[in-house]
């Protein structure tokens, strides 16, 4: 008997020091991560996971006794903790429920029921005030993060009290094993590959952040900031903590409480300046308010800081077999989380400059945006949100150079549009009136390719055109207006139950399609055009040509001022005054942002003094 005795202890310490050599080879591991490449790690996870595996069925090999619980319990953890972070969360689960059945065995229970609440508050409430009650709740710990890991919040929910409970009874060591301080060993006391507490910390701030998330995509923005601050002050790494900061603004956003907001973001970016959501989601507030300043130094900031190498790697990423990474996966939260590419920001940034007056700002930024377009290091055609195409940024950058006075680099950029778009045009274009799905469309999906090559083409004669006024090259000026014309008589409009048609002057184009933006690009043509014909004395033609660009694009400011302008020099001096004021009234109404820039009226070439013409109507007097 007692030689059966020695060879149970030998073989319950062998498998004590199996598993202890085992989390040690991982804990070496994952203090030289930054040696071992990601495939390398993940071959050692694997190989650990199936060791554990094998270990454990030699445990469970043998009738469930007292002794060994915790020994079978630390095996069933640390092998669940690797199932885990590798996302095999069905083995995991397989493992738990196995174990709490054990536990229930060894308590003189038997499992009645297979679903997870009601068999975990029947193995709770068995193994209460006994020694196996440590145990359990080492598993309940691995249970919380998997139903976290694969977004089972209500699951959470439906268990907080007693999560709640587990988070105020855990243990601090790893086992309360009186048997081991009482033989005055320390090799039989088993091993984990992740402590239990610094696991709840972990879990309770992720629990916080993802419940925070979900109530806020809800629409519970109250209920989830309330929460979110309590989680902000838990014992946890600074990019969680940061997280609840940035989360908590997100709900006074939609609170419309923006400056409270603002506060919260430049918390979490004092927290841990990696949560770079918060700097953009600062840029969108900004622009809400209609702070252009601070919303470009936001995004100078924004793109400074995703340039940067560390910027590339997951905030959430730690060596750690649990990270944060893999128990916050909910959509609600991602999408949150989720910031444009430096491109993205770099292009957003561009723009900005270009319309609000900082233009040689905007063309540097745009210089370097085509220059990494033409880069191998960047994978440019895969960002999300999905940056312009080529042809587009090619003409935003030939609008930024015109307006800084280089029509000549414009022209060169045109040239390369119409070079790559020209032979591609259709010989005919029919826009079609279609209603889908509630929305105005006026084009098929299959043939907006074919509508945005025709935009583009026309659009660079435009600028060429532009770039020709600005040189006070007239003639020049009107042959690439014509160019931009000609081309857009090519496009003919169907409505529902007629022929098809080119568009009139007095046909009703609904904004935002295909149509309005060509007949916008019509009209400025028109105008540009009819303001160099003026610049030759041919005011016949520039009066047809300027009525028919307001026929086309009615708030367009050049077209109205050098429309009276005409009508002045032709003695019309009445209906010039008109014009005039007409034209005040809208030119204050028109929104920078309602047109692509290149379709922007331009800044360069003729003007016409306000002052000068309100002079002149005063004179002219009352009408």
């Amino acid at each position: 008997m007692s030689n059966k005795i020695y060879h149970t202890l030998s073989l319950f310490d062998k498998w004590v020091q199996e598993n202890n050599n085992l989390v040690n080879k991982w804990k070496q591991q994952e203090g030289g991560g930054d040696t071992l490449s990601r495939d390398q790690s993940q071959t050692h996870l694997k190989w650990c996971t199936s060791e554990f595996e094998t270990l454990l069925r030699k445990i469970q090999g043998v009738p469930p006794l007292a002794d060994h619980t915790q020994l079978e319990v630390s095996v069933v953890y640390n092998a669940c903790v690797c199932f885990t972070a590798q996302s095999q969360f069905t083995e995991a689960e397989l493992l738990l429920k196995q174990a709490t059945e054990r536990a229930l065995q060894m308590a003189g229970n038997f499992p009645v029921a297979s679903d997870p609440p009601v068999l975990w508050r029947t193995v709770l409430k068995s193994v209460e005030n006994t020694a196996l009650n440590s145990c359990v709740l080492y598993l309940l710990c691995l249970q919380w993060a998997i139903w976290l890991a694969t977004c089972q919040l209500k699951m959470i929910e439906e268990f907080q009290e007693e999560l709640t409970s587990l988070v105020e009874t855990l243990p601090d060591g790893v086992w309360d094993d009186r048997r081991s301080k009482a033989r005055g060993k320390s090799f039989d006391i088993s091993l984990l590959v992740m402590e239990p507490r610094r696991l709840v910390e972990l879990l309770q701030i992720c629990t916080s952040i993802a419940q925070g998330a979900e109530r806020l995509s809800e629409g519970h923005s109250s209920e989830a900031l309330s929460g979110l601050q309590i989680a902000s002050s838990l014992p946890a790494p600074r990019i969680l903590v940061a997280y609840t900061h940035f989360l908590s603004g997100s709900c006074l956003a939609h609170m419309s409480r923006p400056q409270m907001a603002l506060q919260c973001y430049r918390k979490a970016l004092e927290t841990d300046f990696r949560c770079v959501c918060a700097l953009y989601q600062s840029m969108l507030i900004y622009r809400q308010l209609g702070n252009t300043q601070a919303e470009i130094q936001a995004l100078h900031l924004l793109h400074s800081t995703r340039m940067l190498p560390s910027a590339t790697e997951p905030a959430l990423a730690c060596t750690h077999l649990l990270s944060p990474s893999s128990l916050l996966r909910s959509q609600s939260l991602s999408s949150l989380l989720s910031v444009p590419s430096a491109l993205s920001v770099l292009h957003n940034l561009a723009l900005k400059c270009v319309l609000h007056g900082r233009v040689s700002e905007g063309v540097e930024h745009y210089l370097d945006l085509l220059a990494a377009f033409h880069s191998e290091d960047h994978q440019v055609h895969a960002e999300v949100p999905p940056l312009p195409r080529l042809t587009e940024l090619y003409l935003e950058a030939g609008t930024a150079l015109l307006m800084a006075q280089r029509p000549a680099d414009c022209m060169a950029l045109c040239d390369e549009v119409i070079s790559t778009t020209l032979e591609l045009l259709p010989e005919k274009l029919i826009l079609e009136e279609l209603e889908q799905r509630n929305e105005i469309r006026d084009v098929s999906v299959e043939g907006e390719d074919r509508v945005a090559m025709l935009l583009w083409t026309g659009a660079a004669y435009l600028l060429q055109g532009h770039c020709q006024t600005h040189l006070k090259d007239w003639k020049q000026a009107v042959i690439h207006y014509t160019r931009c014309i000609n081309l857009l008589m090519k496009v003919w409009f169907k409505k529902r139950g007629f022929q098809p048609q080119i568009p009139s002057a007095d046909m009703i184009v609904k904004e935002g399609t295909y149509l309005s933006v060509l007949q916008k690009l019509k009209g400025l043509s028109l105008a540009g055009r009819g303001i160099s014909f003026t610049q030759t004395d041919q005011l016949k033609e520039a009066l047809r040509d300027l009525q028919l660009s307001l026929q086309a694009f009615p708030e367009c400011v050049g077209a109205g001022l050098w429309c009276g302008e005409v009508l002045w020099r032709l003695g019309r001096r009445r209906m010039a005054a008109a014009h005039w004021e007409k034209t005040w009234t809208f030119s204050a109404q028109s929104s920078l942002e309602s047109l692509p820039v290149y379709l922007q009226e331009p800044q360069s070439g003729p003007s016409l003094d306000s002052t000068e013409l309100r002079h002149r109507i005063q004179e002219l007097g009352p009408i």
